[in-house]
């Protein structure tokens, strides 16, 4: 099997913050050219915007409501070399509020992929494992290509015209179940017509006829690879403990998405290394929840180990005893080494 090395995971993401200047402004400091931002204002409620180079600039979804993409004249209006241009939206640009952007690096706009039955652009980065996938749907069983070169091991799918849901395919759950990241009320269900049942390969994404995954009016794919060293996409079983359950990750994280599955009525969680820190050098305690718009929220603790982490707090929706919960997490070190790590498909 062929190695790529990463030589500093803040090379593929970042966590960046800033404050509002309720003025035009440009946010530097990404360290590198992004295609995929994840905006969030943290001092109030309002909604997470998602911008991709290859829907394009100003284009927003938004992760808590299942509405079409819909086209922002002030919000995020150029992507730059090293950050982003912001115009005077409040959900991006509010003066004196604190916002937070994630940020992941593909490989520009686009291209044309014919791996599939369903023609595509699709921007990857092979060497992080990261894909954004932009198709027409036939609403019939199909396949799609997906560019990555490996197998991705977490999807998350958008009709862009019309108002189906966030579906999301992971690993841990299977290609005949599906969680929603904008909703609450499901730890998932069984839409065997999602991914026709079938696993994606190192090339293909199986489509079902579900217009969560094959609509017609449009689909944006966000997919992902596992890579040694740099992400961690897997699952692990809670323990009810405030001196929670560890799980390892084979690096220090700087950013982690939780999602329980056994149970409905749980949140969402996302933290990063950059938001907080309580109780301990490593101990973050600001959480935001993807599938609700609400203002960041202090609680629900973890400890960011540099192995993997660990969960201080008995809460429901991350460490509930025998809960079964997914995640996936990116680096912001390697186990081993000061300057590289070895990646390579998982």
């Amino acid at each position: 099997m062929a190695y790529t090395t990463i030589n500093k995971p803040s090379d593929y993401f970042n966590t960046k913050l800033y404050t509002g200047t309720g003025s035009t402004q440009a946010i530097t400091g990404v360290g590198f050219t992004q295609d995929f931002t994840w905006i969030k204002i943290r001092s109030e409620t309002n909604h997470h915007r998602l911008l991709d180079t290859v829907r394009g600039a100003g284009k927003e979804l938004y992760s808590d409501l299942t509405s079409a993409e819909v086209t922002g004249s002030n919000g995020l209006t150029l992507f730059n070399s090293d950050g982003f241009t912001l115009g005077t939206d409040h959900g991006f640009n509010k003066s004196s509020a604190t916002y937070v952007s994630w940020n992941w690096k593909a490989n520009g706009t686009g291209s044309a992929n014919t791996d599939g039955t369903i023609n595509s652009t699709v921007s990857a980065n092979t060497t992080s494992g990261f894909s954004i996938v932009k198709y027409t749907g036939t609403g019939a069983n199909a396949t799609v290509g997906h560019g990555l070169g490996a197998v991705p091991k977490m999807m998350i799918f958008k009709e862009l015209g019309g108002t189906n849901g966030w579906h999301v395919y992971h690993e841990f759950l299977g290609n005949n179940k599906v969680t929603l990241l904008d909703n609450v009320t499901q730890g998932y269900y069984n839409p065997n017509s999602f991914l026709n049942t079938t696993d994606p390969t190192s090339s293909l994404i199986y489509l079902g006829d579900s217009a969560g995954s094959n609509s017609t009016n449009g689909m944006i794919a966000y997919c992902f690879a596992e890579k040694t060293g740099y992400s961690k996409i897997s699952s692990y079983t809670g323990n009810g403990s405030s001196d929670g359950t560890f799980v390892y990750t084979g690096f220090k994280p700087a950013w982690v998405l939780i999602r329980r599955t056994d149970a409905g009525g749980h949140y969402w969680h996302l933290y990063d290394n950059q938001r907080s820190s309580s109780g301990g050098s490593n101990i973050i305690d600001d959480v935001l929840y993807p599938n609700e718009s609400l203002a960041e929220y202090s609680g629900n603790k973890l400890d960011i180990l540099s192995n993997g982490i660990k969960f201080k707090s008995a809460n429901g929706d991350i460490n509930a005893s025998g809960g079964s919960y997914i995640y996936m997490a990116f680096a912001e070190a390697p186990l081993v080494g000061s300057n590289g790590v070895t990646a390579k498909a998982r």
